[in-house]
């Protein structure tokens, strides 16, 4: 069916969404090339308005509202500042995700990020604490064990982030049973 045939009894908005829908996975025309030159009237009747509501729909799901600064949580009675810079500290739990700003969604080179966490005996140990840096495009990866049990608290990991510029950021992340690995993004809020 051609866009032209319906376009005159739809919304703007709803025809992009049919247009989007009609358009097959192989073709590799974006959906607003399908409104052709022999559509202008219909296209003409799309306000400025609707454009800017269409473009907004047909973007990248990345936005202000994704780069909410990061909650920050508890200390906690075990920081030991120091801790050795290596990204591993036991296996079987993978966390990985991006330092970003607040401002802008943007990648935070560089970004220190620390990570301590109870070992498998419910202990806090030097074993089981890291520093390491944010790569190029904000990007972070730490191994560990799942989070052993302490006292009557659901597993954790502590987790800070410093960045000049930035909101020093101590905040936990809480994995659930059974789970192996997970994508935590640390959002900083600039100073």
């Amino acid at each position: 069916m051609r866009a032209a045939s319906v376009t005159g009894y739809l919304s703007p908005v709803l025809l992009a969404l049919f247009l989007a829908g009609c358009s097959s996975e192989d073709s590799e025309q974006p959906v607003a090339e399908l409104i052709t030159a022999d559509d202008e009237t219909s296209a003409s009747a799309a306000s400025p308005a609707a454009e800017e509501s269409f473009e907004a729909t047909s973007k990248p799901a990345a936005s202000a509202a994704d780069c909410q600064p990061t909650q920050p949580d508890m200390l906690g009675p075990y920081y030991v500042p120091g801790a050795p810079a290596r990204n591993s500290v036991d296996t079987g739990y993978v966390m990985s995700g991006e330092v970003l700003s607040a401002e802008g969604c943007e990648p935070i080179p560089g970004a220190q990020i620390e990570v301590w966490l109870a070992g498998p005996w419910d202990d806090y140990d030097d074993a089981h604490r890291a520093t390491m840096l944010a790569g190029e495009q904000g990007e972070y990866r730490s191994q560990s064990n799942f989070p052993g049990p302490y006292e009557n608290r659901p597993p954790h990991i502590h987790v800070g982030a410093t960045a000049p510029g930035f909101r020093e950021l101590i905040t936990q992340y809480y994995p659930e049973a059974g789970q192996t690995e997970a994508t935590f993004d640390l959002v900083l809020e600039p100073l």
